[in-house]
């Protein structure tokens, strides 16, 4: 078989795992996972090259109707991810209605770009249903394969590589063999934080904060980074912080274990709390932030 190349772009609703699967096919954490609806952002690829292939794959935010303009940013991320793709796997899981942004799927289904549906979570699941819920998909999108896996169990992932392997075009990699994505070091390491954030605080406050570096400086045995959250409301800062600083503790802790396994190396790791009014409505402030 000649070398085999080609751009995955993967797609489908908030909180189905799209990002765990990501970071299992590609064989990295690269993009932030929590049981939280809407953590993915913006667009992170993640590059797979083995032995006669190269996948490039394409992490989007989850499929959702805006509410303001951070989102109408991440929902047009998510429209290119249906022009720039050799192969679409539209990730759908065990749980969710199928008739959910419906209007989205159909234009999913019925774009010219090869596609594969997978069902995620089949780890919560019963035979029985599964067979139907793949019956049901299989009638609704006739031709385009539906292979059921479990991301976070690692379930039938291997079988899936296969599939994206034979539906890529014949071409030369895009990118150098030891490459892993196209994102630098810092983005990752903010990522790493809104994560923890993600995880630590409840309502609405992870959709109301945004991270950005403000410093970063690589010595030989130790990376030094100086990070700034911004949140939405005044009220918002107390709640980052917490009393006595405990909470923005308990977050830094936990961030500069993850970036420590990430970097390979020790981390010196100083956060601080500002306010930015409303800067998910605020054009110069998402433009500030990469969303624009």
């Amino acid at each position: 078989m000649n070398h085999r190349s080609g751009f995955v772009n993967i797609m489908g609703n908030p909180n189905v795992g799209k990002s765990t699967l990501m970071n299992v096919l590609v064989g990295e954490k690269l993009s932030v996972t929590t049981p939280k609806a809407q953590t993915t952002r913006h667009r992170i690829m993640g590059i797979l090259t083995g032995e006669g292939y190269q996948i490039v794959y394409s992490d989007t935010p989850g499929i959702l109707n805006p509410k303001y303009r951070l989102q109408s940013a991440m929902m047009r991320s998510v429209e290119s991810a249906l022009d720039d793709a050799d192969l679409i796997l539209y990730v759908t899981d065990v749980v969710e209605s199928i008739s959910k942004n419906e209007e989205h799927l159909n234009r999913i289904l019925s774009s010219a770009v090869p596609k594969i549906i997978v069902i995620n979570k089949i780890d919560l699941s019963n035979q029985a249903e599964l067979e139907k819920l793949v019956e049901t998909w299989s009638a609704l999108a006739p031709g385009i394969p539906v292979l059921p896996v479990s991301a976070i169990k690692k379930f039938n992932t291997d079988l899936l590589l296969r599939e994206v392997i034979n539906s890529l075009p014949e071409g030369p990699p895009y990118f150098p063999e030891d490459q892993l994505t196209d994102r630098y070091e810092r983005f990752f390491v903010t990522e790493i934080i809104r994560g923890k954030i993600f995880e630590t605080y409840q309502k609405e406050i992870p959709y109301s904060v945004e991270v950005e570096i403000e410093s970063y400086t690589e010595e030989p045995e130790l990376n030094r980074i100086s990070a700034v959250i911004y949140v939405a409301r005044d009220s918002q800062k107390g709640i980052i912080i917490g009393h006595k600083g405990s909470m923005l503790k308990r977050v830094g802790t936990a961030a500069r274990k993850d970036m420590e396994e990430f970097l390979g190396k020790k981390v010196f790791l100083e956060m601080y709390v500002r306010v930015a009014r409303e800067w998910r409505d605020n054009p110069r402030m998402l433009k500030k932030f990469g969303y624009l």
